[in-house]
């Protein structure tokens, strides 16, 4: 595996929302949707291969999420593309938070990692 540089730079962007309709706080279960963008921003392109999250909930209940591709999908983005998909994950508490990594893979052969940083799960007016 190689270090992410200006040959491969992955940008991703998350942002989040409660899905009050499936959600039911009676019965701990809290649904929430997250929007990804992933923008290849290197010098080569280069295909997504597989996920991994760390799914953490308000409790410390921690749910690991490995598979190929994202939403049945392996995308190939060239310098400058970016692919958009929706997933969502469901948690016990109000409040969580999600982060992970892609597995990349350069047309040139080169294996790389993409980070998708921290970010919170939260059910409207929890967070202050």
């Amino acid at each position: 595996m190689t270090q992410q540089n200006e040959l491969y730079n992955t940008q991703v962007d998350v942002e989040t929302n409660y899905v009050e309709e499936q959600s039911d706080p009676n019965e701990n279960r809290f649904v929430f949707s997250y929007t990804i963008t992933i923008r290849n921003e290197g010098q080569v392109p280069a295909k997504l291969l597989a996920r991994h999250w760390i799914i953490t909930d308000a409790d410390g209940n921690v749910q690991e999420v490995e598979g190929e591709g994202v939403v049945g999908e392996q995308p190939h983005l060239k310098p400058g593309d970016g692919f958009r998909y929706t997933s969502g994950a469901i948690l016990e508490t109000p409040v969580g938070s999600m982060y992970g990594t892609y597995k990349m893979i350069a047309d040139d052969g080169n294996e790389f990692i993409a980070n998708i940083h921290p970010f919170t799960l939260s059910m409207p007016n929890t967070i202050h």
